[in-house]
C-alpha cells in the first residue's frame, strides 16, 4: 500500500494538480519550490517515510507545505508502482525527475538502466491506463542524451542524439549517459506506439550547479555525501580539497564536460514545459571550468573561508579553450520556455552560500 502523508491538509486550489517523482532529488527539490510558489497542489514521490517527513519539514519553513503531500514509492522500476497514486488523484500534469545519477555503477542494468528505462515506461503506462486527466508529462532527461564525446558536433541542439550503444552501457563509465538516452527514447517510442491523451516534453540539462536541495536543510544527517554530483566540485573546493599542503593549487581537470546550467533555471524550464510545445529542450547556461569556479570562489569568499582553505591560483592555467570547444544552441528553450539563463558567478556564489548555511544548520532560519 502506498503511504500518502501531508503536514497539513491541502487547501482548495484553482491551480492544476501535479505529480512530481523523485521529490528529494536536487532538481526535483527546486521544481517543487517553483510549483509550490506558483500555487500548484503537488504529490511528491519519495522512497521512504523519513525522506518524506524531511521534505515536508523543510517546506514548512516558508509556509509551502499546505499544498504538498508525499507518497512512498520504494522502487520506481517496479511495474504498477505508481498505480495507487494515479487512481487516487486527478492530476493534470506529471513531472518525472526520478532516475539514478552517479558516476559509476557496479551493476549497470539493475542499478541504473532498469530504473531509468522501466521507471519511465511503467509510469507512462500507468498514466495512460489510470489517469485520463493528465495532459502533459515532463521528463528530466540530460545533455548526456544529446552530446557525443569525444566525436563532437560543431554545434549541439535538440536534434542531436548520443550515439552510445547498449554494449557500451555495460561499461560503468558509460552507463549513466546510456540510461538517459535509452529512457528518453523509450518515452518518445511510447508516445508513438500508444497515442495516449497526454503529450511529452523533455528537459535536457547539462551539469547543474546552484543552491542545495531544500530537503537537506536543518537535518542532523546532512553530510557531504548528500551534495549532488555536479555541485560536489564546489563543495570539495570550499573544504580545502583543491589545496596542496604548501598552499598551491590542485585543480582537477574539468573534462569531459565544460557546460553548466543553474538548477533554478532547470526548475523554471520544467514548469514552463507543462504548457509549452511538447518537444525536447536543451538547457545550458554557459561554459565553465574548474579554474573559473576556483577564481569566483576566491574573489567572493576568501575573507569568509579563510586563507588556509582556498588554493593559491597564481600561475594556474584555465583548461577551457573556447575557440577549440564545440558550441551549443539553446534558442528553443529561451524562446519557447522564456528562460533567461543565470551566469556562472551567480550560480557558484549561491551554491557556496547554501552549502555554508546548510553545514552550520542555519538554512532558512
Amino acid at each position: 500500500m502506498t503511504l500518502i502523508k501531508a503536514l497539513q491538509q491541502p487547501q482548495t486550489s484553482k491551480k492544476e494538480k501535479v505529480l512530481l517523482t523523485g521529490g528529494t532529488g536536487f532538481v526535483a527539490s527546486h521544481v517543487l519550490d517553483s510549483l509550490a510558489t506558483n500555487g500548484h497542489p503537488v504529490v511528491v514521490t519519495v522512497r521512504s517515510e523519513e525522506k518524506g517527513n524531511r521534505l515536508l519539514q523543510s517546506l514548512s519553513h516558508f509556509g509551502a507545505s499546505k499544498q504538498v503531500q508525499y507518497a512512498i514509492v520504494p522502487d520506481i522500476s517496479t511495474k504498477n508502482a505508481f498505480d495507487s497514486i494515479l487512481r487516487d488523484h486527478r492530476f493534470t500534469y506529471v513531472i518525472h525527475t526520478a532516475s539514478p545519477y552517479q558516476l559509476s555503477f557496479a551493476d549497470p542494468i539493475n542499478d541504473c538502466l532498469n530504473p531509468a528505462i522501466k521507471g519511465t515506461t511503467y509510469l507512462l503506462d500507468s498514466i495512460h491506463r489510470l489517469c485520463p486527466s493528465v495532459t502533459r508529462v515532463v521528463i528530466t532527461s540530460s545533455s548526456a542524451a544529446i552530446i557525443n564525446p569525444p566525436n563532437h558536433r560543431d554545434v549541439y541542439d535538440e536534434s542531436s542524439w548520443s550515439d552510445v550503444s547498449w554494449e557500451q552501457a555495460m561499461q560503468p563509465e558509460h552507463t549513466y549517459r546510456a540510461s538517459k538516452k535509452f529512457a528518453e527514447q523509450a518515452a518518445w517510442s511510447f508516445l508513438e506506439e500508444h497515442n495516449p491523451r497526454f503529450t511529452i516534453a523533455t528537459i535536457n540539462n547539462t551539469y547543474t550547479f546552484g543552491p542545495l536541495s531544500r530537503s537537506l536543510a536543518n537535518s542532523a544527517k546532512f553530510s557531504s555525501a548528500e551534495v549532488n554530483t555536479s555541485n560536489r566540485r564546489i563543495w570539495d573546493l570550499i573544504h580545502g580539497k583543491w589545496r596542496n599542503p604548501d598552499g598551491s593549487a590542485f585543480i582537477p581537470s574539468t573534462a569531459p564536460v565544460f557546460t553548466f546550467v543553474d538548477v533554478r533555471d532547470v526548475a523554471d524550464a520544467h514548469l514552463a514545459a507543462l504548457t509549452a510545445p511538447g518537444q525536447r529542450y536543451y538547457t545550458v547556461g554557459g561554459f565553465f571550468s574548474n579554474y573559473q569556479i576556483a577564481r569566483i570562489v576566491d574573489e567572493e569568499f576568501k575573507g569568509v573561508l579563510g586563507g588556509d582553505v582556498l588554493p593559491d591560483l597564481k600561475g594556474q592555467a584555465d583548461d577551457f579553450e573556447e575557440d577549440k570547444h564545440w558550441k551549443f544552441d539553446v534558442s528553443r528553450s529561451e524562446k519557447e520556455l522564456g528562460i533567461r539563463y543565470r551566469g556562472l558567478r551567480e550560480s557558484v556564489r549561491d551554491a557556496v552560500v547554501s552549502m555554508l548555511e546548510f553545514e552550520k544548520g542555519t538554512a532558512f532560519n
